[in-house]
């Protein structure tokens, strides 16, 4: 299965570079799974694709302030990136430059946060023991920044630590947001628990594997980063009622929908916390999704080969190709899709 099937031409100016006036403000594009049809609309109206008795899942992780840049006591310059959390003041890193940060180095941000270099992992990672005083996470948000995505190509402005968040981002541990409820307001949300909409959270924390390229021209043989997610009982269990009556599950974006199909088992929506790197494209089957907010994803992307998996390859590469043709706004900061 070649990746060159997922690449579509893109004009730059396509590429938001920060977001639309207001959250709700972004274009819908509607495509029905079935049939194909493609509609043009605003995301404002979205509350009018969804039922009594349905259920939108969404994702309620918190971006961090990942990008530290701070000083080694000779002074020099050094950037360290948090990946993931090892323990209570470890965490899983990259960092800048290389070559002159090995075990033992000391790192100062600020005068609010230190870092010790503790070990250098074989993939070129370090692990580091940071040092604070206080809340760590109230301390990184002095101290770093918001880590934008590399396409974006731009600094992280103060206003990004607002909108590269969703309005029910809770529990802090993503370096990416999931980009897909960037668009809900509260207004919203509260508008579609009015209609009778169940609005749940699950958890995933998006790790920098988002944004690896698929690098083997087979997609099959791509390698998935792992990424911690969690489903509650109680999640779980509204989740399979909904299933076993026949109401539709709706995952808000390409995290809620890979931690759901984690977590399920033949047919079934079971609770827990773990390690993900499902990697799901056209081949796979869904087992509890029936529909799909996303956003608009980078050509040759894992989350393309995902929503082309679930719409059909066809049906997916066709919106896509009346998406560009109709100038709506691509990836992180730009416009939204449902698919049903």
């Amino acid at each position: 299965m070649s990746k060159k099937k997922y690449y579509y031409d893109l004009p730059e100016k396509l590429i938001a570079k920060y977001p639309a006036a207001g959250r709700k403000s972004s274009r819908l594009l509607s495509l029905n799974k079935e049939s194909g049809e493609i509609k043009h609309d605003k995301f404002d109206n979205i509350i009018n694709y969804f039922s009594e008795g349905d259920v939108l899942v969404m994702n309620n992780t918190k971006v961090i302030p990942a990008r530290l840049l701070g000083n080694k006591d000779t002074g020099a310059a050094v950037e360290i990136f948090l990946l993931n959390r090892l323990g209570e003041k470890e965490w899983e890193c990259l960092v800048k430059p290389g070559r002159k940060l090995k075990p033992g180095v000391k790192i100062n941000f600020r005068n609010m946060l230190t870092a010790e270099i503790i070990a250098e992992t074989e993939d070129g990672k370090r692990k580091v023991k940071f040092s604070w005083e206080g809340s760590f996470f109230d301390v990184l948000e002095k101290t770093g920044e918001i880590p934008l995505p590399p396409y974006l190509n731009r600094k992280a402005e103060d206003t990004d630590r607002e909108t590269y968040q969703t309005v029910y981002a809770e529990h802090e541990g993503s370096v990416a947001a999931p980009t897909a409820g960037l668009h809900f307001t509260e207004d919203i949300i509260g508008k579609l628990k009015d209609k009778g909409v169940i609005v749940l959270n699950v958890l995933l924390h998006v790790g920098l594997g988002t944004f690896r390229p698929v690098k083997t021209d087979d997609i099959t043989q791509h390698v998935m980063h792992s990424e911690y997610c969690e489903i509650s009982e109680d999640v779980a269990k509204a989740v399979n009622s909904a299933k076993a009556e026949n109401r539709r599950v709706i995952a808000v974006g390409t995290t809620s929908t890979r931690t759901l199909e984690s977590f399920a088992s033949d047919g079934v929506l079971e609770s827990g916390k773990k390690w993900t790197d499902i990697f799901i494209y056209p081949g796979k089957k869904f087992q509890i999704i029936d529909g799909l907010v996303t956003n608009f994803h980078m050509p040759e992307s894992t989350l393309l080969m995902l929503v082309s998996a679930f719409a059909g390859y066809e049906k997916m590469m066709n919106a896509y190709r009346e998406a560009v043709e109709s100038e709506y706004r691509f990836f992180s900061y730009g416009d939204s899709m449902i698919i049903l």
